[in-house]
């Protein structure tokens, strides 16, 4: 095996972990994440729907998502989402309007 697919499947590995860490961690909420590290589970989203059109392969967002969450987004979303809350929402455009 060469070395760009052992870093590949450690790549991928790592990947599924962190997957799998925000799944085991639902409480943590998508405004927590963007707040503290500037991206959230949708963020993963596009990238891997972008990293599947760069590899030739169509994926929508929806798609892209549910991969991501582990089930369909509108069924996260009803399930584990929570209000943000006023000091979250401030925190948030406090960051986006300093980049």
């Amino acid at each position: 095996m060469s070395e760009i697919e052992i870093t590949t499947k450690i790549e991928a590995d790592v990947f599924r972990k962190l997957l799998n860490h925000l799944d085991n961690n639902k409480d943590v909420q998508n405004i927590e994440l963007m707040n503290l590290a500037n991206f959230c589970r949708n963020c993963l989203a596009k990238w891997y729907m972008a990293s599947a059109e760069e590899q030739g392969q169509t994926l929508n967002y929806d798609q892209a998502r549910e991969i991501v969450y582990g089930m369909p987004y509108s069924e996260w979303k009803s399930k584990h989402q929570k209000e943000a809350t006023p000091e979250q929402m401030a925190a948030f455009a406090a960051r986006n309007s300093n980049s």
